[in-house]
């Protein structure tokens, strides 16, 4: 592929079991639509070391992480009213996620791939368009962009791909990179559950014996409420009265 309009894209495995519903809601109502009734007490602090900082920093002044940055922005951009429309990609620390995401979390090599090369993609769409880089744009030159490239279905997958790591890292724990202080919890005034994971105790850290666990419960919860659906009921009841007969 060299363009987001490259009629032989066929949307990849991996998205499509991510089931993304992003594409259909708006940027806001979709996260204020989930708002809870409890207030938050006992928020964990959070926030980036220097060391984070200063990657993050040194990241953004080059691509492809000083284009993911301008449309993360773009994206879920500051409000002059944060308490109507709710904090933005910088309060949330999008990037830092997104950062995370690509460094840290066991994200698949061709979900990362794609998202690099969206980068160049776009920045060929905005020369073609508007004669400059995407990061150079006026906010109106970019929305007409980004929905430029939304008109494409690899574009419409890279945008949705982006906006739902918005959402995670407005809603997941702060331990995970986003979500400082739980900024995204207290303006959707959702309580979250405790204890909280800290680093070294995030999902993707935890060791094979765990995870296998997890997976097993999972599959049990899974089997019981098969279990309970109208068909098997009657099948186990039918069962139970051959067995008594026989008896």
């Amino acid at each position: 592929m060299h363009s987001f309009f490259d009629k032989n894209y066929q949307t990849p495995t991996w998205f499509k079991e991510k089931n993304f519903k992003a594409k259909n809601l708006s940027r806001r109502s979709f996260l204020k639509s989930a708002a809870g009734a409890s207030a938050i007490t006992a928020l964990p602090v959070f926030s980036l070391t220097v060391k984070d900082k200063d990657i993050l920093t040194k990241l953004t002044q080059t691509d492809p992480w000083l284009t993911l940055d301008a449309t993360l922005l773009h994206l879920l951009p500051e409000s002059a009213s944060s308490t109507e429309h709710g904090p933005s990609a910088k309060d949330v620390n999008a990037l830092a996620y997104l950062h995370q995401v690509m460094t840290v979390q066991p994200t698949p090599v061709d979900e990362k791939e794609f998202i690099l090369k969206g980068v160049g993609w776009l920045n060929g769409f905005s020369q073609s368009q508007q004669g400059k880089p995407f990061v150079q744009l006026s906010f109106d030159e970019k929305e007409s962009v980004l929905r430029g490239i939304s008109n494409s279905r690899a574009g419409e997958n890279w945008l949705t791909t982006l906006l739902a790591y918005l959402f995670e890292a407005m809603l997941a724990p702060p331990a995970y990179g986003g979500n400082p202080n739980g900024i995204g919890w207290q303006w959707l005034e959702h309580q979250a559950g405790f204890p909280l994971p800290k680093a070294g105790q995030r999902y993707f850290e935890l060791p094979p014996r765990a995870r296998a666990k997890n997976e097993i419960a999972i599959r049990e919860i899974n089997d019981q409420q098969d279990a309970n659906s109208p068909t098997n009921i009657a099948l186990v009841k039918k069962m139970s009265v051959k067995r008594s007969s026989k008896a």
